[in-house]
């Protein structure tokens, strides 16, 4: 079986490649596992200073979730999965040394809601946030509905996570979700570029900026809670089960609000 993370260190960054090409590089148990052993290398090795996180081909970052694997979760089981989720993901956030998502590609649902948890993102050309989670009769799990509202406002985030429209980096840009667009095959070069320039920089400050920028949304830490017990609350309904059957048999699906 091929593995789910690619990992590699060179010139001090770690760059970490989801490495499900044939699934969109969709993210399930194992991902997200591996995903938390990867970071855990962050914070133990000296060698390595920064981050690149990054998705395998050219098509997506992180397409989503896997649906296959979750369809049939109780309440319990999807709220230790978003759990979960959060865990690793704050694990990225919080982390002391610069974590970049290359996107290079669509960065959806949980694609997105991992994008964000990087401290930077660089988007190429063809990349595509959105997060799609209500077509499937459920809400971001992995800390999308808090993280959206920091980068693009209240507004446009209720927007794009009720009407599940999709914008481009280069409409991400003017709104802050994006740093910088550049062409596929600069990348991650332009990745590297901005982490060598921090390099340059104090480490003990540059990890004091990132706890401090951090503390500035400490309050919303109850909203994550809420949105953990939401999130499994979605899997007692209707419309989740109609919503993922649907995805399953290619069809639209007929959501009734229950």
């Amino acid at each position: 079986m091929a593995e789910t993370i690619l990992t590699q260190i060179e010139n001090n960054i770690l760059t970490i490649t989801i490495n499900r090409p044939d699934k969109m590089n969709a993210l399930n148990a194992t991902v997200i596992s591996d995903l938390r052993s990867a970071m855990q290398q962050v914070y133990d090795n000296a060698e390595i200073k920064g981050v690149i996180i990054t998705g395998s081909g050219t098509k997506a970052f992180v397409a989503g979730a896997d649906i296959s694997e979750f369809a049939n979760y109780s309440t319990q089981q999807a709220k230790l999965m978003a759990t979960n989720g959060h865990a690793v993901f704050n694990m990225i956030e919080n982390c002391g040394k610069p974590v970049i998502a290359a996107v290079n590609g669509f960065a959806l649902g949980g694609g997105c809601e991992l994008a964000m948890s990087c401290h930077l993102r660089i988007a190429s050309e063809n990349a595509k946030f959105g997060q799609p989670e209500v077509n499937l009769g459920i809400i971001p799990g992995y800390g999308g509905t808090q993280r959206f509202i920091q980068y693009i406002g209240k507004g446009k985030a209720l927007e794009l996570m009720m009407t599940t429209d999709m914008i481009s980096a280069a409409e991400a840009h003017p709104f802050g979700l994006v740093n910088h667009v550049v062409a596929q095959e600069n990348l991650i070069a332009k990745c590297q570029e901005i982490l060598n320039k921090i390099f340059t920089k104090g480490p003990v400050a540059i990890t004091k900026v990132i706890e401090c920028v951090n503390a500035h949304f400490e309050p919303q830490h109850g909203a994550f809670q809420y949105e953990i017990a939401s999130f499994a609350q979605c899997f007692e309904s209707s419309d989740f089960k109609e919503g993922t059957t649907a995805f399953v048999e290619k069809r639209k699906a007929n959501f009734i609000g229950k």
